[in-house]
């Protein structure tokens, strides 16, 4: 391996926070940018750092709130996916990356969707994955959030998944997946995701995505409304067993893009635990043909 694809790990302060990420591959203005899920970090991207910087310049911040990036406390710090989306934006132009393909999950796909329809010309292509934009993903599951973002009482509040707890971080690795599945997780994973998560104050600033979410979900038409303009290349990666987002999301993506490709896994919501040799091989193939295609040099 080249020693420049090897991880690198560092600090920039944007947006009066710092913002912990890691990167691997020779700086450049074109890169691909990895964006985590909830409640996990960019630790999520470190089996796939190293084979994705032997060919081109990734990027895997911490998104705030997040990781070892500033966690200022809810009531000096508002957490919105659209005020995220900038201080990305602004690390992306601290780091001179001016074009670049972006990986979204979870939590990180409002925030992946702002950075598109705001300056579309920047995003090269799109990796979605277990990242919901369309209503066709969110299914039962979601009925008690959708309450409570019509009505934010207590009692709503109380209906809602106990998931702001070591048990609830453990089932959003391990929920609804068969043994042989659940056993390929390290169980590190949820460890690491609790510690941090159980800081204090790190539940509330959770919650705050959550209520933010209902913002994402208004959004669904004008994503939609960027796809068919746009029509930017995009892949699916999706774990089949997700609790949380359902697989029609996948075939919702058809509907205003012309071209997709979607690789379907049987896994979990965290698929990058499981099946990270998979997907870098297939990053690598994705990101070679659309940097290729822009006139990039990969």
């Amino acid at each position: 391996m080249k020693h420049v694809a090897k991880t690198r790990h560092r600090y920039r302060d944007v947006e009066g926070l710092r913002v912990r990420y890691r990167e691997a591959g020779t700086p450049s203005s074109t890169a691909v940018v990895l964006l985590h899920g909830a409640p996990s970090s960019s630790y999520s991207f470190r089996e796939v750092l190293p084979p994705l910087g032997e060919h081109t310049y990734v990027v895997a911040p911490d998104i705030p709130g997040f990781g070892f990036s500033d966690t200022p406390p809810v009531e000096e710090y508002e957490y919105t996916y659209e005020g995220l989306s900038h201080v990305i934006e602004a690390l992306l132009d601290d780091l001179g990356v001016e074009r670049y393909i972006v990986f979204v999950t979870d939590y990180s796909t409002p925030v992946g969707y702002f950075l598109a329809t705001r300056h579309p010309e920047r995003v090269l292509g799109l990796v979605v994955q277990n990242g919901n934009a369309h209503e066709a993903g969110l299914g039962e599951a979601w009925d008690s959030g959708r309450r409570y973002w019509a009505e934010p009482t207590e009692e709503n509040k109380a209906a809602l998944p106990d998931w702001l707890t070591f048990e609830g971080t453990r089932d959003t690795y391990l929920g609804g997946l068969p043994a042989e599945v659940a056993e390929l997780h390290p169980p590190e994973s949820w460890h690491l995701d609790w510690e941090r998560l159980s800081r204090p104050g790190n539940t509330d600033v959770y919650f705050q995505f959550f209520y933010d979410y209902r913002k994402h979900v208004a959004r669904f038409g004008e994503i939609a409304e960027y796809h068919s303009a746009y029509q930017p290349p995009c892949m699916l990666l999706w774990g089949r067993h997700d609790p949380a987002f359902d697989i029609a999301e996948v075939l919702a993506y058809h509907q205003a893009l012309t071209t997709f490709e979607a690789h379907i896994f049987d896994a979990g919501h965290f698929l990058l635990e499981t099946h990270a040799a998979e997907v870098a091989d297939l990053l690598v193939t994705f990101t070679r043909n659309v940097l290729d295609r822009a006139g990039a040099a990969a």
